[in-house]
């Protein structure tokens, strides 16, 4: 059977055996269709007007003489134009949700193979440190073992997430101290460490910065706030504020003695100092009776 197409349809409102507006039902139901010029009498231009409404690109009054072929056929110019143009936006926009979706395809497999990839590299840390004797060593290379894992979940979040631009830190931060948990029950069970937190969401960037610095923050309260292996708590708190948010670390054990020295090789604290700087912030410490607690306020806007 052959088909043909039509570049425009113009529609009577009185034909005989189908009216107009049946005629106008029929051909907008149809995928693609052509833009319709319905046409009327004087009488039935509240019809007319319900015809767009149902679909009609424009409607023609009829008149008696030249001037209504000479308006019937700037109408149908008119119609054909924009029936065009919206075809055109229609391609234009799916032309573009498809390259989206590419890209975003491109840009999620580029953060799954980033965290292939440090996830390898942590393997590699965590053989070394095997392998290591030297207590000063192995310590370090836990350290990067946990600084690695903390940038290594941003991207596992990413790329398992609908929204590419935005992370929720919250959740990420529940994920992160859950293996920061894990990681000091295997070393010593008398320490507990508390996470409560507001829904906060913020950029990748700026969930890698509070990443590390809670990972470094927690890890320095786990190893020097509770000497002898004392019991203890660390409380790690995410509070969404009006035009950004804060995180605090705090922990009530032996606190920090005003003028003392960095606790070990002082890197961590060093990291610390460095990303709040890109965060455009600093490292606050809280006056508090025991222990010791810091705290870094980041505004978004």
């Amino acid at each position: 059977m052959r088909i043909t197409t039509f570049d425009l349809v113009a529609i009577d409102n009185h034909m005989p055996g189908k009216s107009g507006r049946q005629m106008l039902d029929e051909i907008v139901a149809k995928e693609g269709h052509p833009p319709v010029v319905f046409v009327t009498g004087d009488s039935d231009t509240a019809v007319a007007v319900e015809a767009i409404h149902a679909g009609a690109a424009d409607f023609v009054v009829k008149t008696v003489g030249e001037s209504f072929f000479d308006l019937l056929d700037g109408r149908f110019r008119q119609a054909f134009l924009r029936d065009r143009l919206e075809r055109e936006k229609r391609k234009a926009e799916a032309d573009l949700r498809e390259a989206n979706e590419r890209l975003e395809m491109l840009v999620r497999e580029v953060h799954h193979r980033v965290s292939n990839s440090l996830q390898m590299v942590q393997s590699f840390v965590a053989m070394q440190a095997n392998q290591t004797a030297e207590p000063a060593a192995k310590d370090a290379l836990e350290a990067t073992q946990n600084r690695i894992k903390a940038i290594g979940k941003v991207h596992q979040n990413l790329y398992t997430r609908g929204d590419l631009t935005t992370i929720d830190l919250d959740e990420y931060l529940e994920t992160l101290i859950a293996e920061l948990r894990e990681n000091m029950s295997e070393i010593d069970n008398s320490v507990d460490l508390i996470f409560s937190a507001d829904h906060v969401e913020v950029s990748p960037d700026d969930a890698v910065n509070v990443g590390v610095v809670v990972n470094e923050l927690v890890t320095n309260a786990a190893k020097y706030a509770f000497p002898e292996n004392s019991s203890g708590t660390v409380r790690v708190e995410l509070s969404s504020l009006e035009n950004g948010y804060s995180v605090a670390v705090s922990d009530n054990g032996a606190g920090i003695a005003d003028g003392a020295g960095p606790v070990g090789t002082g890197l961590g604290m060093r990291i610390v100092t460095a990303i709040t700087r890109s965060l455009g912030t600093e490292l606050e410490k809280l006056e508090c009776g025991v222990g010791t607690s810091h705290r870094i306020t980041v505004k978004t806007n």
